[in-house]
């Protein structure tokens, strides 16, 4: 059994996986990581713990308090040039994001085929697989709610917006909801467009994915929590 943790700006989204399927997977917030004790309970003797932590030091010392039980089989993952299939042409490797390498190796085993990753989440990336799974690069765009909190918090008359999409929005509200998921999906596609040829497919996760997914006119896949497949993939090397 392998625990995976997987450490955003935001939350911090674990799974469970007996070497067939996920037996569970959930979300605690930040300052909540006392909730990560209920997991020792549930879960008592995995053979290996699995973290991806993009949050910082702080964060990192306070999943390690409330999981210590587990340090003897703990693992901090790191991005590196290559893994499980994936070759990390960035210019230095090690300096991408892990929760991003993590999501392009989950996203590799799910579909050994040129490939849009998104993460939608505090941030958005939308990185790019070619078809022999090489990591050819990727961008980084403010995520829906940033974007929505930068311009209640940037103009003075402009709300903090809790609108619906619409291809033609007819009220404030609508307009800025709709500009944010037509700006994300904007990114995306042109992403999928330098796709060679017409094999590729978009992964799209994180928790703005279900708000993103209607407004795309390319195919697309929502994958949760891929970063957490990518974390099973990696653990079946260490």
């Amino acid at each position: 059994m392998i625990v995976c943790l997987d450490s955003g700006n935001s939350r911090i989204k674990w799974g469970v996986h007996d070497g067939t399927g996920w037996l569970a997977q959930g979300a605690v917030t930040h300052d909540q990581p006392e909730c990560l004790t209920q997991l020792l309970i549930d879960w008592p003797q995995p053979e290996r713990v699995m973290l991806a932590n993009v949050a910082g030091a702080e964060a990192y010392a306070r999943i390690r308090r409330q999981l210590a039980p587990w340090h003897a089989v703990w693992c901090d993952v790191k991005s590196s040039p290559a893994a499980q299939g994936v070759s990390n042409l960035y210019d230095a490797p090690e300096r991408l994001g892990v929760d991003r390498w993590c999501a392009l190796i989950g996203a590799w085993a799910l579909h050994r085929s040129p490939a849009v990753v998104v993460m939608a989440g505090t941030a958005t990336t939308i990185d790019t697989l070619d078809a022999a799974g090489r990591f050819v690069g990727g961008c980084i765009l403010p995520g829906v709610g940033l974007m929505l909190r930068s311009l209640a918090g940037g103009t003075a008359g402009l709300p903090f917006a809790d609108g619906q999409y619409s291809p033609y929005p007819r009220c404030t509200d609508d307009a800025i909801v709709s500009g944010a998921l037509e700006a994300q999906a904007g990114a995306i596609e042109r992403a999928f467009a330098r796709l060679p040829g017409d094999a590729g497919i978009c992964l799209l996760s994180g928790g703005y994915g279900n708000r993103i997914s209607p407004c795309l006119a390319i195919p697309h896949q929502l994958a949760d929590n891929l970063p957490l497949e990518g974390l099973r993939q990696i653990a079946r090397q260490v």
